[in-house]
């Protein structure tokens, strides 16, 4: 008969395996195409099959790892011309938004959430980087629910999602929490100013660091990735 509370440490044990192992794969410790199998994950942490296959599974879910034969999964392989095409559509829509809140104004209890939520995250950083990415996509779908947009709140919405493990790694950039929280502070002051260049420039300045971080780690998590299966051959 199964102990009480066994259940409760087999889920702990995979959430533990689930953070440690994502962590790697957004500091890029595994590079692109890096292979991960139950057996070595085993012998590592020194765990029974069951959690470190719950955990692989929750990483293929999260889209952080592709399943492949033979009960191995490998860290996916970044496209950096389509993260690069993601951005620029992002930033056209977001650039819209912007424009449109600093002309028509947006609900001040919204404006006010937002700002209070990135004042206290710049006064008391952590260091959370998926709690960070979901919550500055929900900062940015915030001001895109503001304009009643429902077509742009959509799409916007579908970029997210398919960039949501590469703002996790933008945000292990050095200074990356601080500058995000001073630009979205600057977005909603410009807007609040009703300053539509102002708006536009912030908003610029915040996505275009976050695509810059992103490129340059997957440029050397490629360039490591090529070095180590060379001097390995």
């Amino acid at each position: 008969m199964e102990e009480p509370g066994a259940d409760r440490e087999s889920q702990d044990l995979t959430a533990k395996l689930v953070a440690t192992l994502k962590e790697r794969i957004v500091r890029w410790e595994y590079p692109p195409g890096h292979r991960l199998t139950e057996e070595a994950l085993c012998q590592e942490f020194g765990v029974s099959r069951s959690p470190v296959r719950a955990a692989l599974t929750a990483l293929a879910e999260k889209r952080l790892i592709d399943k492949v034969p033979h009960r191995s999964y490998t860290v996916k392989q970044p496209d950096i011309q389509e993260v690069d095409e993601l951005y620029a559509i992002r930033l056209a829509l977001e650039l819209y938004v912007v424009e449109y809140l600093a002309e028509h104004g947006m609900p001040e209890k919204q404006w006010q959430e937002l700002y209070q939520t990135w004042q206290a995250i710049l006064d008391e950083p952590h260091g959370d980087n998926e709690e960070l990415a979901t919550m500055d996509e929900h900062f940015h779908q915030t001001l895109a629910e503001a304009t009643d947009n429902k077509t742009l709140l959509h799409r916007l919405r579908a970029l997210n999602e398919r960039l949501h493990v590469f703002r996790m790694t933008d945000f292990t950039a050095p200074g990356r929490v601080a500058n995000t929280c001073r630009q979205h502070l600057e977005i909603l002051e410009r807007i609040k100013a009703k300053d539509a260049a102002g708006a536009r420039w912030a908003i610029r300045s915040n996505i275009e660091e976050g695509r810059n971080n992103i490129e340059s780690a997957i440029k050397e998590a490629l360039v490591r990735a090529y070095l180590g299966r060379s001097a390995s051959s």
